[in-house]
């Protein structure tokens, strides 16, 4: 278990959105030495799969990761205390409950967006969350789902969580179709919504909003934080991770400089052997590279010698630096 880092307020000014077979430890460890303040969220994690699986595959991380949040998916206010209580051992500094992925099979377990038709049963689960951890219990949601899909009912689902005293909510803002859209479409096929999110702040100035959903610019970003308290950021962190290098100077005010990309490959170099070494497989990590170099000279050449190289029987880390050596 992780316990080195004390729980402090956290600074959500800028986060990292959790993302389903994406945001998993290699991917945030590797984002990590880009900036070392955005706040990262894990991959949403069953309440399941840490009852009856093997708690530690899904919960343990490298300690570098810190600020990092949790991610929980589930709708049984007991399963869901139970687990935030071994997270909080595990050393996060934040539960997250999951109440915006519209995939089937998080509706089939009756919980991701569809909770949202049920505010008293996300009121229900916080609360146990609450009860069970001193770490704060936020609430990530989309805007409306199917035909439930006003600001009135938005705000009033809002409004009974709230009474929880969860005071942390992160809006993806669009709506969810729950059928006809696959996952991936209701990423890009709702139209987003913004004012929707920038009003309920305004009708409800206690409550942290963050915002998230289709922002991929320092501009847009600096345009939503003069409406809400932060912002999350999602497949922009993933394709063009280096995006992050500004995000220290521009937002926390950091004097030190982000590394340059070749020296986020070194800095790389030891973690990678060092799961190598512990029996994960070169590609499992590199995937998580491939946008290092996007929009830079040489960024195709890098991702093609990782593609076609990084599986291999008897791939090493020199994989790699042949690769940084195609770009300039």
């Amino acid at each position: 278990m992780n316990t080195e880092a004390p729980v402090t307020k956290l600074n959500r000014t800028i986060s990292i959105a959790p993302m389903m077979d994406w945001t998993d430890r290699h991917d945030r460890y590797f984002l990590r030495l880009i900036s070392s303040r955005a706040l990262l969220y894990t991959e949403m994690v069953t309440t399941g799969a840490i009852i009856h699986g093997d708690a530690d595959r899904f919960l343990r991380f490298d300690p570098a990761e810190q600020p990092l949040a949790l991610q929980l998916g589930g709708s049984e206010p007991d399963a869901l205390a139970r687990c935030a209580g071994i997270a909080e051992g595990y050393g996060y500094q934040e539960i997250n409950l999951n109440v915006g992925c519209p995939s089937d099979r998080v509706q089939n377990g009756r919980f991701g967006a569809c909770l949202m038709g049920e505010p008293e049963t996300v009121a229900d689960c916080v609360a146990a969350m609450q009860g069970a951890t001193s770490l704060p219990v936020t609430v990530k949601t989309r805007i409306g789902i199917d035909d439930l899909d006003s600001y009135d009912y938005f705000k009033s689902f809002i409004e009974r969580v709230a009474e929880t005293g969860v005071s942390t909510f992160i809006i993806h803002a669009r709506k969810a179709w729950l059928t006809g859209l696959s996952p991936k479409e209701n990423r890009t096929i709702p139209p987003l919504d913004y004012e929707r999110v920038y009003r309920l702040k305004q009708e409800m100035p206690e409550l942290e909003i963050i915002i998230n959903g289709g922002i991929s610019s320092h501009e847009e970003i600096e345009a939503h934080l003069q409406q809400v308290d932060g912002v999350m950021i999602g497949r922009e962190a993933y394709q063009n991770p280096y995006f992050l290098a500004e995000i220290d100077r521009r937002y926390y005010g950091a004097d030190d400089e982000s590394p340059e990309r070749r020296e986020v490959i070194e800095q790389m170099l030891p973690y990678v052997a060092r799961e190598m070494a512990a029996g994960v497989p070169l590609n499992s990590i590199t995937r998580h590279m491939l946008g290092l170099f996007q929009g830079r000279p040489g960024a195709r050449a890098w991702r093609r010698h990782i593609s076609e190289n990084a599986h291999k029987k008897g791939a090493d880390i020199d994989i790699l630096t042949e690769a940084a050596s195609k770009t300039r």
